[in-house]
């Protein structure tokens, strides 16, 4: 029987092209965050299913969509659904870590849900974290950190953030009913997606009054100028009052670290629902290209200690990037498409020996370098250069060996010049690849 062969629903392979570009921002991603001083954690994709079914690891929904599975020893076994789990389990199996302990961790994470656009079976997860301090200072480097993402990748952000003590404050205050405020916070979180319209018809469809609706958008529409003043000028809810100073903290030291113009608070926004217990922000493109998240985090101090379930407490940040998000956001703002990192193509007419040792030679002084190997006429090798976007073609023949020379072909320009062969590197060191690496 001929093997039908097909991926697996909600996986996918990723080809060259498209995998470069996600590794690029996997480099800039590891590279930032360990400039802030995180350092790097693996921990296992098979665990004990008892432990990622901990009451405290998701709760009944994410059971769903568990990954599990029997060993031969008759093990109950589970694939990570998140990084999250993983890291709690970490910090429980060793007590004697120096705190803040501060970790990034990129792999793979398997949810056995529902397919649709964006959200596949198997994906990566880039999750950034802090355990051990209880000062917003933590929240501000997270911030500034994913600020200077984003600048590296050249992605025009800005962090949207808020307090899950202001917004608990504003939600009892409007007198919202114990039973709904959960429905409220999810309704209010889409104000920068839906905007104000979009949320008064989700919350009306919800059963919510009138009067506690127009109450909750009103506030929105009174805080506009300066939220912090408008709060504690008309305000007595203690709840609002802690997370206004909370927020104020941060502010100044965003403002401090120079990123204030690239936050901006909104009160309503809430990112999820239990986890988060002050501190919250997400991740947005100016241009709107993208009206998703590109990623986000927030303080949740009691899950850690919560799932240990050992009575201590773990003060705890973090952050989350969408890596297939932002490589969308790459392709939307790339329209020229895919450039190969070959910066030179030799292209070899009866002289393979010697055009592999020019290769070697170029690559030893840094070069990137591919070779023509399939004996393809000249011609038939230019357009391949051409469909790969390779900007410099060297060309080697009998003659040229025989001058010492080679011939150093532009691809956008059209030009080609011949060049001494010891004289080559330097010509590409200051002639080029300065004009192109700069």
């Amino acid at each position: 029987m001929e093997l039908k062969l097909r991926n697996l629903k909600g996986t996918k392979d990723y080809l060259s092209e498209e995998q470069y570009i996600r590794n690029k921002i996997r480099k800039t991603l590891e590279d930032t965050f360990e400039k802030y001083g995180y350092l790097p954690l693996e921990t296992p994709i098979l665990n004990y299913y008892d432990v990622m079914a901990s009451k405290y690891a998701g709760g009944a929904e994410i059971l769903k969509e568990v990954y599990r599975l029997k060993d031969q020893g008759d093990r109950d076994i589970a694939l990570r659904y998140d990084l999250t789990v993983p890291f709690a389990k970490v910090v429980g199996m060793n007590p004697n870590l120096r705190l803040p302990f501060k970790r990034y961790e990129i792999g793979k994470v398997f949810r056995d849900g529902p397919v649709k656009t964006g959200r596949n079976r198997e994906f990566i997860q880039c999750d950034v974290d802090m355990v051990g301090v209880k000062s917003v200072i933590a929240e501000a480097e997270f911030m500034a950190m994913a600020v200077e993402v984003f600048e590296k990748l050249e992605l025009d952000a800005y962090v949207s953030y808020n307090n899950r003590k202001l917004l608990s404050g504003i939600i009892t205050s409007a007198n919202v009913k114990e039973e709904s405020i959960n429905e409220v916070i999810l309704s209010l979180d889409k104000i920068e997606k839906v905007g104000e319209e979009g949320v008064r018809q989700e919350l009306m469809e919800k059963g919510i009054e009138d009067e506690i609706i127009s109450s909750l958008l009103s506030t929105l529409k009174y805080s506009q100028g300066d939220p912090l003043e408008y709060f504690r000028n008309n305000s007595s809810n203690p709840m609002i009052a802690e997370g206004v100073k909370e927020l104020g903290e941060l502010g100044a030291y965003l403002d401090a670290m120079g990123i204030g113009s690239k936050a901006r608070l909104n009160p309503f926004l809430a990112r999820g629902l239990d986890i988060y217990t002050g501190t919250v922000y997400e991740i947005f493109l100016c241009d709107g290209s993208i009206t998703s998240s590109i990623g986000g985090g927030g303080r949740y101090d009691r899950i850690i200690g919560g799932f240990l379930d050992n009575g201590i407490e773990y003060p705890a940040v973090g952050v989350s990037f969408g890596l297939d998000v932002i490589y969308t956001a790459l392709s939307i703002q790339n329209k020229d498409g895919f450039r190969s990192p070959v910066e030179f193509y030799i292209i070899p007419m009866g002289t393979e020996v010697e055009s592999m040792k020019l290769a070697q030679e170029l690559r030893r002084n840094g070069f990137y370098v591919d070779i023509e190997m399939t004996g393809r006429k000249l011609k038939k090798s230019l357009d391949y250069a051409n469909k790969e976007k390779i900007p410099y073609v060297i060309i080697m023949g009998e003659e040229e060996l025989k001058s010492q020379t080679v011939k150093l072909k532009d691809m956008m320009k059209a030009e080609e010049k011949n060049i001494p062969l010891g004289e080559l590197i330097q010509y590409l060191e200051a002639r080029i690849i300065g004009e192109n690496r700069s």
